[in-house]
């Protein structure tokens, strides 16, 4: 038996034997193909009289391709499966690796090497995306430390395995503080407003733990319906605050809280990315960050979040005022506090608009709403995509195949609902690049799709299928288009095909396009039916969801800018070791910006998993940045709607920026496709806030 064999992580001939890999697979392999590509690093730091892409990149890139994906597998499984021994192989081994690649990072001679190709007369005759992965390369080289004296070197290198570690400890305390949590409700009585379906899934909870009753979680579909729908108002006090401390010095219900208290976690993080800057010889972290983004400078980036922050103030504050009234005034509640914002806002939507989010999500049955997205996927990107088969990591986890003309263009792995050992939120990720490997082998991209919505549930005794409220839906979505933006890419180079290479700051563009559609009542038509009449969305209901579209638009804006600021700040201009502290900045931020403040206890911080574990350090603005892009983008679609072009618009949006992926600026992608720079105006309207 082969060693590829014996040990699937190993086993690069075809897709991953998730049903076979195991903790004890993990650190041979690992160190096997940390081995095998040191070898090939020392190989190419020999000197050599002339520098060529395929004697020095193309094998480069070959040996450090296989330890990204046995890596990429690894880390998958510890988001989506942790157990014990599964985390205890990822931490012993996550400090080789990232020892790896900062060692890589700071080699000399391959920095050398990087500059010798780009200087040498082969340069010119390289295509875009191989001179945009040469310019790339030496950027990130710099960003890496490589001209570093040695001393300064190996500190970095410290500073990159201590942040590694960090990071882990973060995601892993706002995990084992959310499992850890269990509420049971022992009468129906107070569960009064919860929809049944949710209810259904917390039975089902209580009754595989063996208790009587109702049991909830601090997993989203969980606990977010009884803030919205419960009428119960202490139940909705104990549920915010537990959602609002977990992995917090103020978790108080939460046993080993010591041991999950993400505070010192916060301060550290923030002291070695100040401490890596300054090596670096930059001002703050905020600026090392930005500089393979499309934003200028710190400043520039909150000019801009400040700037949409004066724009939505006025209807935040109204957005605000009629919230506090209609509490008042319709519901009894003089002091309208946190936890009564979710329920007050949803009882002023019904009475506002005549509806409510529990009649909305028996329109969006998961089958229903999985097989729309795939139609108008197809529809708008001249593809076909069909059930595939692959070794799977969980029960509920589907496998598909994209198609053009008949030939394999990308597959992807959907994992749509929340479980015990899975990581919280949605996210796509990269299980495999596109690149024209060596002998002309085309290498198909594949893509990982992660949601956490609600399971199946057993009523009767009979299994129904997951109902989304049209919030996850708009999250497939926009999932979903991260996924086409990694698997529609024409680019065969692997370090800018795909999301590969794009600046993060734009990455957010093809996602934000997607969720869109999820507004467009011919789309709707192709999406939902009603769970127990099989009845498509009506349009009397649609029409009432377009009117409340934009409900609290304001305050939902500034909530975003709030939170991007915060981040922004952290890592701009807050000393960590100076007597201010990070809830300090975060009450100054809000005592400017925030027209809802939240209460004392509030440490959403400390579960922040995007800017402490999630890549997003002083770049959460991102979303907001590439919102103005995105809506620009789609206002493209709304115009050839009108003409009646649709189609033609949907190809020239995938050659322009699916298809390109990180080969050229994003900026330059976006004027191709539109004609022009991007304008703020798309995004005011669409938020209803451009009046």
């Amino acid at each position: 038996m082969t060693i590829a064999a014996s040990n699937p992580l190993l086993d690069f001939s075809g897709l991953t034997r998730f049903d076979a890999v195991k903790p004890e697979h993990v650190t041979p392999a690992i160190e096997q193909l940390i081995e095998e590509a040191s070898e090939v690093v020392t190989r190419l730091e020999a000197p050599v009289d002339t520098v060529t892409w395929d004697s020095f990149v193309v094998p480069l890139e070959e040996a450090t391709e296989r330890l990204g994906r046995a890596w990429g597998v690894v880390n998958h499984l510890n988001n989506v499966m942790d157990t014990p021994e599964l985390r205890a192989v990822y931490n012993e081994n996550q400090p080789k690796v990232t020892e790896f690649w900062t060692s890589l990072g700071q080699n000399e001679a391959l920095f050398a090497k990087y500059k010798l190709l780009r200087a040498g007369s082969d340069y010119d005759s390289l295509n875009p995306a191989r001179k945009k992965i040469v310019e790339n390369a030496l950027r990130d080289f710099r960003l890496g430390g490589a001209e570093l004296p040695e001393e300064r070197k190996q500190r970095f290198a410290e500073i990159q395995e201590l942040q590694a570690a960090t990071s882990t400890r973060f995601s892993e305390n706002v995990l084992d503080a959310t499992n850890d949590y269990k509420l049971v409700v022992e009468s129906e009585a107070e569960l009064a407003g919860v929809p049944d379906d949710v209810k259904a899934a917390a039975r089902a909870a209580a009754e595989k733990d063996g208790k009587a009753g109702w049991q909830f979680t601090l997993h989203f579909p969980s606990y977010y319906p009884v803030l919205q729908f419960c009428d119960n108002r202490s139940l909705r006090e104990t549920v915010y605050r537990a959602s609002a401390t977990k992995a917090s010095d103020a978790g108080l219900m939460f046993s080993e809280l010591e041991k999950w208290d993400n505070s010192s976690n916060i301060v550290n993080l923030l002291r070695l990315r100040n401490e890596e800057a300054k090596l670096l010889d930059y001002g703050n972290f905020a600026e090392v960050s930005l500089v393979p983004k499309m934003a200028q400078s710190p400043q520039h980036v909150i000019e801009f979040l400040e700037d949409l922050a004066k724009r939505a103030r006025p209807f935040a504050e109204k957005d605000l005022e009629e919230l506090r009234a209609f509490a008042r005034d319709e519901l009894g509640i003089d002091d309208m506090q946190s936890w009564d914002v979710a329920y007050a806002s949803e009882k002023l939507r019904e009475k506002r608009y005549a509806f409510s989010e529990k009649e909305v999500k028996e329109y969006f049955p998961e089958p229903k709403v999985v097989g729309g997205l795939f139609t108008i996927i197809q529809d708008l990107f001249g593809v076909v995509i069909n059930t595939d088969e692959a070794p799977v990591w969980h029960p509920d986890v589907r496998f598909f195949r994209i198609e053009r003309d008949g030939d394999l263009i990308g597959q992807f792995y959907l994992d749509l609902y929340a479980r015990q050992g899975k990581g919280q939120g949605a996210w796509m990720d990269d299980a495999r690049g596109r690149r024209l490997a060596t002998g002309g082998i085309l290498q198909t991209p594949i893509a990982y799709l992660t949601c956490n919505f609600t399971p199946p549930a057993t009523v009767d005794g009979k299994l129904q299928p997951s109902l989304f409220t049209h919030d996850e839906v708009i999250t497939l979505f926009h999932e979903f288009g991260h996924g086409l933006h990694h698997m529609l890419t024409e680019v065969e180079e692997l370090s800018v095909s795909g999301i590969s290479g794009v600046e993060w700051d734009a990455v957010e563009l093809p996602s934000q396009f997607m969720e869109n559609f999820c507004w467009e009542w011919d789309k709707l038509q192709q999406m939902t039916a009603h769970v127990k009449t099989g009845e498509p969305l009506p349009r009397l209901l649609f029409d009432k969801m377009l009117a409340a579209k934009n409900f609290q638009s304001g305050m939902v804006t500034l909530r975003q800018v709030e939170f991007s600021l915060i981040d922004m700040h952290l890592h701009y201009d807050f000393d960590p070791e100076s007597q201010r502290t990070v809830q300090d900045l975060i009450n100054d931020v809000r005592e400017k910006f925030s027209v809802l403040v939240p209460p004392a206890f509030n440490r959403f911080q400390h579960s922040f998993g995007h800017i402490f574990s999630g890549g997003y350090a002083a770049g959460y603005y991102s979303y907001k940045w590439a919102e103005v892009l995105s809506a620009d983008a789609y206002a493209a679609f709304e115009e050839a709607l009108e003409r009646g072009n649709l189609a033609e618009t949907g190809k020239r949006f995938q050659r322009e920026i699916l298809a390109m992926g990180g080969s050229r600026p994003a900026l330059e992608s976006f004027k191709a496709f539109r004609g022009r720079e991007p304008s703020i105006d798309a995004l005011l309207r669409h938020s209803g806030m451009n009046g």
